[in-house]
């Protein structure tokens, strides 16, 4: 077999015929143990298909120099993966109910309202009336729930067949 120059596809199918029964493998995708991959750990069968596919002269020089030249072809350990949870991120800082109260708390002494909006919890409609209704009764004045109130009313207005039985 030519291994310079370009190969055609007869030779490539004889070079893996030959190597399947090497390695006593069933199909194609039984030689992917046997090759090493980019990265480390053997070559996926996607790869694998994808080089056949682009450049047969590489595989062709991959199955013959880890296959067909080995005496005894030597299985490739998979490619190591992190292990579960390794992926998260270590710098995420989480906060207690208590400290998010105590940046709730700083913000309407700074009059931070973005910040405010953020941080605040998002309250349900009979929640909102509750509250101000118990504002009103205690004599005191807060905007910032008007605000909610009537945003969340808005919100509930423009949101299709939740008032189409009051109509």
């Amino acid at each position: 077999m030519a291994t310079l120059g370009k190969i055609r596809k007869e030779e490539l199918e004889k070079l893996l015929e030959k190597a399947i029964k090497k390695v006593a493998g069933n199909k194609e995708n039984d030689l992917c143990k046997y090759i090493p991959g980019p990265s480390g750990g053997y070559m996926h069968h996607f790869t694998m298909r994808k080089i056949k596919n682009s450049d047969p002269n590489q595989l062709f020089k991959l199955i013959d120099d880890n296959i067909i030249k080995v005496e005894v072809p030597r299985a490739l350990h998979p490619k190591p993966r992190a292990p579960r949870g390794s992926r998260k991120r270590r710098d995420f800082v989480s906060f207690t109910r208590t400290d998010i109260e105590k940046v709730i708390d700083l913000a309407r002494r700074t009059g931070d309202s973005d910040l405010l909006a953020r941080f605040s919890p998002r309250r349900s409609l009979p929640a909102l009336k509750r509250e101000l209704i118990r504002s009103i009764r205690n004599n005191q004045i807060c905007s910032e729930l008007w605000t909610s109130y009537v945003e969340s009313i808005s919100t509930l207005q423009n949101a299709p067949g939740l008032f189409s039985d009051l109509d």
